[in-house]
């Protein structure tokens, strides 16, 4: 992550939410969604519990976004985490931010494991730009 951009995600890197701009995957069109993130060793995260959701179809296609947190803007590109210890990690990281839905995400990846659900949960590395 470039340093400029590193130094300001740390002015807000405990905020909940931030606001995410993404492009409709055929008209380019913008669009907002707000959503959670995390920050670890200089890294930001996005997730979702959801993968069928319309900003996550959309950033897999178009991957160029730009963030809000707080009165801070960041441009970037999102990248799919598909590696399993990497989404252990990042599931770890909502558990310590967003630790009051904790019992909802173990009680959902127990269904999981057990073939009763299907875990359409989906998380992204956000790689900013210099801006």
């Amino acid at each position: 992550m470039a340093s400029k951009a590193f130094e300001r995600l740390a002015r807000v890197e405990n905020r909940q939410t931030l606001c995410l701009t993404h492009y409709g995957r055929k008209t380019g069109r913008p669009y907002d969604v707000t959503i959670w993130y995390l920050v670890d060793d200089g890294k930001l995260y996005v997730v979702t519990a959801n993968a069928n959701r319309n900003w996550v179809r959309n950033v897999k296609a178009r991957p160029a976004i730009s963030l809000r947190i707080g009165h801070e803007i960041f441009n970037g590109e999102v990248r799919a985490i598909v590696d399993r210890n990497e989404r252990e990690h990042v599931t770890a990281l909502v558990e310590r931010k967003y630790w009051f839905v904790m019992p909802m995400l173990r009680l959902g990846r127990m269904l999981s494991a057990i073939g009763i659900v299907r875990d359409s949960s989906a998380a992204f590395e956000v790689i900013l730009s210099e801006n």
